[in-house]
C-alpha cells in the first residue's frame, strides 16, 4: 500500500489525466487494441518508475511471433499484471476473478483490455469464460491467466497449479508460454517502499505437438514445475 501511494504522489498531477484517457478509450471502438495496449503501458512504464520498481525480462524471444496463445505464470501479488503490461511486446488481456470487477482503476482497465471475469464458485460461468478465451484465442487475441488461481501469499513459493485453467489453450490448440516470476511480492505486499527488481523469465513455449493427449492436470503439473526450476536457479 506504501508503494502505491508513492507512485499516486509522484504522478499526482498526471493520474487524473491517465484514468480519464483509460475510461474513455475503454467506452469506444475508435482505438486499435494495440494503441489502448500502448497507452497502458505507458501508463505503466510511468507508475512503476515512479514507484521505484525496476523490470528486469528474461526470454523474450521465447514469445510466439504469432498471436493467438496463453501465458501461464505464477501468482505472487498484485503488482504482477504491471511486470507483463511494461515488458509484453505484444498486446494482451487478462482473466480476472469476479470479485475485483468493478474496483476502481481496475474496471477502467478491465474495459480497456475487453478482460475476462471469472466467478470461480460457479462452474457455468467458469465454462462461460472458457468458451470465450478458446474462440479469442482462436482469432488471435493473447491471453494471461493465473493458473493457481490465486496468489500464493508466500513469496517466491507457487501453490499448485489448477488444470481447469489450462482447458481453454487445450480447446484452442494454442502455444502455452511458462513465466516465471521472482520478487514480485516485494513490490504492493509489503510495507517497503526501497528499491524493487521484479524479474520476469518467460520460457520457452508448449506448442499444441508437445502436450496434445495429456491431461490438463499433466499439463498444469509440468508447466509448474518448469517454473519452480527457473526460479530456484534465479531467485
Amino acid at each position: 500500500m506504501k508503494r502505491i501511494i508513492l507512485m499516486v504522489v509522484r504522478l499526482f498531477f498526471m493520474a487524473p489525466v491517465w484514468f480519464f484517457k483509460i475510461w474513455s478509450w475503454g467506452r469506444n471502438d475508435r482505438h486499435t487494441e494495440k494503441e489502448k495496449f500502448e497507452l497502458l503501458r505507458h501508463v505503466t512504464t510511468r507508475a512503476n518508475r515512479a514507484g521505484r520498481v525496476t523490470i528486469e525480462p528474461h526470454g523474450l524471444e521465447n514469445l510466439p511471433e504469432e498471436p493467438g496463445y496463453v501465458m501461464f505464470p505464477n501468482h505472487q501479488g498484485l503488482f504482477d499484471v504491471l511486470g507483463f503490461l511494461e515488458t509484453s511486446p505484444q498486446p494482451f488481456t487478462v482473466v480476472m476473478k469476479k470479485e475485483v470487477e468493478n474496483v476502481i482503476l481496475l474496471k477502467q482497465v478491465r474495459v480497456l483490455l475487453k478482460a475476462q471475469c471469472m466467478d470461480r464458485e460457479d462452474i457455468r460461468d467458469s465454462l462461460r469464460v472458457i468458451n470465450r478465451m478458446t474462440e479469442e484465442v482462436k482469432a488471435g487475441r493473447n491471453y494471461l491467466i493465473f493458473p493457481e488461481g490465486t496468489r500464493s501469499r508466500n513469496g517466491n513459493h507457487l501453490l499448485d497449479f489448477k488444470g481447469g485453467s489450462f482447458k481453454s489453450a487445450v480447446n484452442a490448440r494454442c502455444p502455452i508460454v511458462p513465466v516465471a516470476v521472482i520478487d514480485s511480492y516485494q513490490a504492493f505486499d509489503t510495507h517497503s517502499v526501497r528499491p524493487v527488481t521484479v524479474k520476469l523469465h518467460y520460457l520457452p513455449p508448449l506448442v499444441w505437438e508437445e502436450y496434445q493427449g495429456m491431461r490438463t492436470k499433466e499439463i498444469a503439473a509440468l508447466v509448474k514445475a518448469r517454473i519452480e526450476a527457473v526460479i530456484a536457479q534465479n531467485a
